[in-house]
């Protein structure tokens, strides 16, 4: 086995789980008892080995855990949905991959999650850094609506809503991610036509607020017609194997370290 985990043309997923993850703290339901390893979900994430090289899409507060199960040792930019804790608030774990690569990553963000992270880890943007236990070293591209290109591959921003809060989503190629949200606004619909794998919010059996429940999440999955639905940020009122038996064809439950082939997705744009 390489100490490397080669990604190329794989879409991994590094996390599948909300923002406390799957077991819960303190909580002793079937789900987070399970002896099933697809019940145990750290904060939602993924990865892409595209042409010009590693995309991680966020950085939650597992990142190092994640990173060390799958094997990843080098992320050349960093992609953002928004700026809540459990999609930012482990930046600080790409210390190493910038040590080993002696230069900062890009990070690719709406100004409000520049704002974010420039708050949240003050000390990596200071002029002169203390000495001693190093810093992230990141630097800023920032996006819009507007689609742009990203390590060899357009990326297609997908503007989500997360109950009162303006998130994005991103189509690569003929693959739409679509993590947190609970509407997807008009004039975004026609962005996800033709799309073949759609990952998507999917919370819980019941309403949220802010997130997708499982009747809404099929519901969205039937109206954009992908071949193959993949469903994501789940709680632990999801157990994966009840849950799962009850989908129609072409939907899924997705889990920790599952991987996508993304040869048809690069070779389609």
């Amino acid at each position: 086995m390489t100490h490397v985990r080669d990604l190329s043309g794989q879409l991994l997923f590094l996390g599948t789980g909300t923002s406390v993850g799957v077991p819960v703290v303190g909580c002793g339901c079937g789900t987070c008892r399970s002896d099933d390893p697809r019940n145990s979900r750290t904060r939602t994430s993924v990865v892409l080995g595209l042409p010009g090289g590693t995309l991680l899409v966020d950085t939650t507060p597992d990142l190092r855990s994640q990173l060390l199960r799958e094997r990843i040792g080098r992320v050349d930019a960093i992609l953002y949905t928004h700026d809540h804790v459990d999609h930012v608030y482990g930046l600080d774990d790409v210390r190493p991959i910038c040590f080993q690569s002696g230069g900062p990553i890009t990070a690719f963000c709406e100004e409000r999650v520049e704002r974010r992270i420039r708050r949240a880890f003050d000390y990596a943007f200071e002029p002169l850094p203390v000495p001693g236990g190093g810093v992230p070293k990141i630097e800023f591209a920032r996006i819009s609506a507007e689609p742009f290109e990203l390590l060899g591959m357009q990326v297609i921003p997908l503007r989500l809503r997360h109950g009162v809060f303006d998130v994005l989503g991103f189509r690569f190629g003929n693959l739409a991610y679509c993590t947190d949200t609970n509407l997807i606004p008009d004039e975004t619909w026609p962005l996800l036509e033709g799309v073949d794998t759609l990952i998507l919010d999917c919370l819980r059996p019941t309403r949220h607020p802010t997130h997708f429940s499982l009747a809404e999440s099929l519901a969205a999955a039937r109206r954009v017609g992908a071949r193959r639905t993949l469903l994501v940020h789940m709680a632990h009122d999801i157990e994966h194997a009840a849950v799962s038996a009850t989908l129609p064809m072409g939907v899924e439950l997705a889990y920790d370290g599952l991987a996508v082939p993304l040869v048809e997705v690069i070779t389609a744009t």
